[in-house]
């Protein structure tokens, strides 16, 4: 591991990058969705060293990246219907699917569960890598554990430059926000954490899904899951919770989807759009929450998305970020 003086190497070699991780290293790469911290899923001490290096509590499990049904094949028993028709709609992109794992994948992945969360990620670079490396990769988010997660190789490197061995730079994630994450493994589909595909797109081909609310601590059937998580260091509330005379003294941020009037005066003011399109919205979510982290503010006011489509995972993601508590005072 590199020491904590010196930033590890930031390459476009996808070889060098394959190299690494057959060789038990711990490398940061762009898939579509956000950059995943990527290590030899097979290889436990690979990805022990993906716990350490995140802080990442081990109740929280992985997901496997794969470059082809081979794969897949390998790392779970069975591949129900359900399942089969949603990989040929949607893989490769922005979906992963929790499905009975073989004993191939070492329960440290999993967090001891007996469901393993696999997904086929469409970034180019991704998909290069994974085939040249060829084996399944696994890759939670490349950022320390519940903080905002990366968009580019300049916010991986910003935060865990210090501790991985390499950084492959695929440029700026297209999504910007992490998969959806459904569980396969029960009679009824559930929806586990809204993402990159919308619960709209995944029932026109499945049919009606259930969903779960967040884990409070015990091993999760996703990561994602936990009520505090995508969190900048500077406290964030929505805009309904806002008290205009509480923030007259404050700088403060504001996070909208639309050009907006506000209460209050801003000191920095990040709008995702001006037409109000989701998915720009989305793929810009991450950058501007980071750009607002590192202004020096006191506190970040968002206001909420529609709740449809997109909307409910960056919602989702806001929900999860608030910690009022520490407002300054």
């Amino acid at each position: 591991m590199n020491d904590d003086q010196t930033s590890c190497p930031v390459t476009t070699d996808i070889g060098r990058a394959a190299t690494a991780l057959r060789d038990g290293q711990v490398v940061a790469f762009a898939t579509e969705t956000v950059y995943g911290l990527g290590a030899n899923a097979l290889d436990r001490n690979a990805v022990a060293r993906v716990f350490e290096v995140k802080d990442r509590p081990h109740f929280d499990p992985l997901i496997v990246h794969v470059a082809s049904d081979e794969w897949l094949n390998q790392l779970v028993r069975d591949v129900p219907e359900p399942a089969r028709q949603l990989a040929h709609e949607f893989w490769p992109g922005p979906l992963t699917m929790v499905l009975e794992k073989t004993d191939l994948v070492p329960d440290l992945v999993t967090s001891g569960l007996s469901s393993v969360a696999v997904r086929m990620p469409s970034h180019p670079q991704a998909r290069e890598l994974l085939r040249q490396v060829d084996l399944p990769i696994a890759a939670p988010s490349a950022n320390p554990f519940g903080q905002l997660s990366p968009t580019s190789a300049a916010h991986v490197a910003e935060t865990l430059g210090s501790r991985i061995d390499l950084i492959l730079d695929g440029g700026s994630c297209d999504v910007g926000i992490e998969s959806t994450v459904i569980l396969l493994t029960e009679e009824q589909p559930c929806l586990l954490r809204h993402g990159g595909v919308t619960q709209e797109r995944i029932e026109a081909v499945i049919g009606p899904v259930q969903t779960r609310q967040s884990s409070s601590g015990e091993s999760a059937p996703s990561p994602g899951m936990l009520p505090q998580h995508y969190a900048p260091r500077t406290p964030l509330i929505l805009n309904i919770e806002a008290d205009a005379d509480r923030l007259a003294d404050l700088r403060v941020g504001v996070l909208s989807l639309r050009p907006i009037a506000t209460p209050f005066e801003p000191t920095a003011i990040e709008t995702l759009t001006t037409d109000g399109d989701l998915r720009t919205a989305t793929a810009g979510f991450f950058a501007a929450m980071r750009r607002l982290d590192q202004a020096g503010l006191d506190v970040i006011v968002a206001w909420p998305f529609p709740d449809e489509g997109l909307g409910r995972a960056l919602n989702d993601r806001l929900a999860r970020a608030c910690h009022v508590d520490r407002i300054a005072r």
